[in-house]
């Protein structure tokens, strides 16, 4: 199994690194005994609240990308405290990342507290994907009852599937607002094409697109 190591000390304190190295040297250890391959370590000081770290970027995207398949921490206070242990725990288990720490010289036991906010946190996601995912099916049958038809009006749709069309259709914005749909109906509808716009972008292109059309009309 291929592991990351991650050892952090809260200050920038020349004592500090003293602390810095026994973790390393702990976690190698483990490492070892667990016969895992250490692809990276990572080094960091800051404080343990703060959830913008070089450090957690680095690890979060290698763990992303497929590059380790667990993280070896000192203990959880060094992946993170209070809120940002959380969003960091959460972060790696729905990557599958199975944490070990020294402290415990295995696998990471989740205090039972912080694993009740986790499932709270996973049940509350699932609940916002489902919200998400009716409002793509809300806005897109209010617009198909309104005469609404995305295979006629999206023209080329078909070389460009999914995400990897990254044009926002102007058209088809103010097709759907003269159908007195919402911004937020119109993206969610947009969303559930391959379209991945914004609420924010949608109401910005069609304001760009009535100025644009104002300033032709008065010349």
């Amino acid at each position: 199994m291929r592991a990351i190591i991650y050892c952090r000390v809260s200050t920038e304190k020349k004592s500090q690194e003293t602390s810095l190295k026994r973790q390393k040297e702990e976690l190698y250890d483990l490492a070892e005994r667990y016969h895992f391959e250490v692809v990276k370590c990572i080094e960091e000081q800051a404080s343990g609240f703060e959830i913008e770290r070089e450090g957690i970027f680095e690890l979060l995207q290698d763990f992303e990308a497929g590059r380790a398949d667990c993280l070896l921490i000192q203990d959880e206070t060094r992946l993170g405290r209070g809120n940002t242990k959380i969003a960091l725990f959460h972060q790696l288990l729905k990557h599958n990342i199975s944490i070990y720490t020294a402290i415990h010289e295995g696998k990471l036991e989740i205090a039972e507290a912080d694993s009740m906010i986790l499932q709270i946190v996973g049940i509350v996601e699932e609940y916002q994907r489902k919200i998400h995912n009716a409002k793509i099916k809300r806005g897109m049958k209010r617009a198909v009852a309104n005469g609404y038809n995305p295979t006629k009006n999206l023209s080329n749709h078909q070389f460009a599937p999914g995400r990897e069309r990254k044009e926002v259709p102007i058209e088809e914005i103010v097709r759907l607002r003269e159908k007195e749909l919402t911004f937020s109906e119109i993206a969610a509808t947009l969303r559930g094409l391959g379209y991945e716009v914004s609420k924010a972008t949608v109401h910005r292109r069609y304001q760009e697109y009535q100025l644009i059309d104002s300033d032709k009309t008065n010349r």
